[in-house]
């Protein structure tokens, strides 16, 4: 049932509304969030989403002149200056400020819920072609890979361009300057380590950009018969165990500005320059994002020289919980197969395999951003759910 108002009242000198709901609950809107967020034509454009009523016209300490009950579903403000405001019972109980209200929003919005997982993984896996035609397998993908970080896409062809269709199936690719998908295969003089067959350590893609992409996509072309081997690690998992084994050290990754640098020529000439540090946080302290690739990490040390050994050190503890048995997964690609993973969260490496004239294994690869991933997420729940 949609909620309704028993009744509405003005309190705090006029500076907040208290609404009592029918379940017998209570709701307190300070009055300046409620004027700045008057739904009526001339603050608010319906078409856009989006607020029009300038920020230099809201009075911080305004208070109602008279609050009033329209219906039980809907509570009326006259303000000062006369203007009116309405809104919806629905609308304001999804916005209580209560913190159990907050939690729920928050949860609807950003999906927070996390599942860590070690050696033991047990790798979900969805057909391709479901993905892309049906809105229910394409809901339970993203679902999934916001809250485990991996997602095994089973089926594709064997060749290149199935990267193109899955970024038109979530809006669009990152585009960066290896273009807007890449080609993962040995090849002569590599403009990056990937481009080899040696092996590659745990690493998260493109920790040398201010913003590094989101997602990662590896689609499996051909694979070599020996070696060629994928490994993945939950960075969140290993970065809540480092932080209970060794909070020194995780203070240091958290606190360290590292340098990183990438300079070639791909898609375009390029010349990239950033500080990241190894482990970024919120305000709880909670890992957010992993910012390590060893190949990309400069000479160039911007911190007092006393600090430098204890970096390192607090670096190999870290780079060992991620190589360790118990926290790795290995799995073979095979062709068709599309590996999609959070790549600020997952690390990624790659077992060596023997050198050939020929290619004998071809990925290939693209990103995405979050943001475009989640925006095709609320969507496809939207209609999932029926939900408004």
């Amino acid at each position: 049932m949609s909620p309704a108002v028993r009744k509405v009242e003005a309190s705090g000198e006029g500076r907040f509304v208290c609404v009592q709901w029918e379940d017998g609950s209570e709701s307190s809107y300070p009055c300046v969030w409620l004027r700045d967020s008057c739904q009526c034509p001339l603050c608010f454009l319906p078409s856009a989403g989006a607020r029009r009523l300038l920020l230099e016209d809201l009075d911080v300490n305004i208070a109602v002149k008279q609050v009033a009950l329209a219906d039980s579903k809907k509570i009326s403000i006259t303000w000062p200056d006369e203007h009116t405001s309405e809104y919806e019972a629905e609308w304001l109980k999804k916005r209580c400020f209560s913190e159990e209200a907050r939690a729920i929003m928050r949860a609807d919005l950003f999906l927070p819920e996390r599942q860590y997982w070690g050696s033991d993984l047990q790798l979900p896996k969805i057909p391709f072609e479901e993905i892309m035609y049906n809105d229910e397998s394409a809901y339970k993908w993203l679902c999934t890979l916001k809250k485990l970080g991996i997602v095994l896409l089973t089926g594709a062809a064997a060749r290149q361009g199935e990267l193109i269709r899955l970024g038109h199936r979530i809006g669009f690719l990152r585009l960066t300057f290896y273009g807007p998908t890449w080609q993962v295969q040995d090849k002569a003089d590599a403009n990056n380590v990937a481009y080899t067959t040696g092996r590659l350590c745990f690493h998260t893609d493109y920790p040398v950009l201010q913003h590094p992409p989101g997602v990662q996509f590896l689609h499996c072309i051909k694979q070599t018969a020996a070696g060629g081997e994928s490994e993945v690690v939950d960075g969140f998992h290993v970065s809540n165990k480092l932080k209970k084994q060794n909070p020194e050290a995780y203070q240091i990754l958290t606190s360290t500005a590292v340098d990183y640098t990438d300079v070639g020529v791909d898609y375009c000439d390029f010349a990239v320059h950033c500080k990241q540090r190894i482990i970024d946080t919120d305000s709880r302290g909670q890992a957010t994002r992993i910012n390590y690739n060893n190949a990309t990490r400069d000479t160039v040390f911007d911190i007092p020289a006393e600090k430098v050994r204890p970096f390192y050190a607090a670096l190999k503890e870290f780079n060992g919980l991620l190589n360790s048995p118990e926290h790795k997964f290995t799995y073979k690609l095979k062709p068709g197969d599309i590996l999609t993973f959070d790549n600020w969260r997952v690390l990624h490496g790659r077992q060596s395999y023997p050198s050939c004239s020929d290619v004998t294994r071809h990925l290939e690869g693209a990103y995405a951003d979050w943001d475009v991933v989640m925006s095709r997420l609320q969507l496809l729940r939207k209609m999932v759910l029926n939900r408004d």
